[in-house]
């Protein structure tokens, strides 16, 4: 995949399909289509429907596309891969999340106590 992509793009917040696509290499059409295929893959529309992609979305297609083109995966063994990372990831927020939650909880108890 060569030099990690934080080094090659601009400092953007958000990428629209044309740049993503000359970015990763690949024509709009295929960015979309994999978007109906990978369900993680969810890039923010504005109200004309614009796709916007995030550096985190256009490394996410990075691998894709070295899993489709040069590992040979098919489109099912990528789903099932990378589908499996996304929701150890989500599980992961989720604990935090949950950890937080706990903290403000206890937080709160303290400030009743102290007043």
């Amino acid at each position: 995949m060569g030099e990690p992509v934080q080094r090659q793009l601009p400092f953007k917040f958000f990428y629209k399909i044309g740049e993503t696509s000359r970015i990763v290499g690949v024509e709009p059409y295929v960015l979309r289509y994999w978007e109906t295929e990978f369900p993680f893959l969810k890039p923010k529309k504005t109200k004309t429907g614009q796709r916007l992609y995030t550096k985190k979305e256009i490394e996410m297609l990075f691998l894709i596309k070295k899993m489709l083109y040069e590992e040979r995966f098919t489109v099912e063994g990528v789903r099932q891969k990378l589908g499996k990372m996304y929701r150890q990831a989500s599980n992961e927020t989720l604990t935090k999340q949950d950890i937080l939650n706990k903290v403000k909880i206890k937080l709160k108890e303290i400030l009743r106590m102290l007043s």
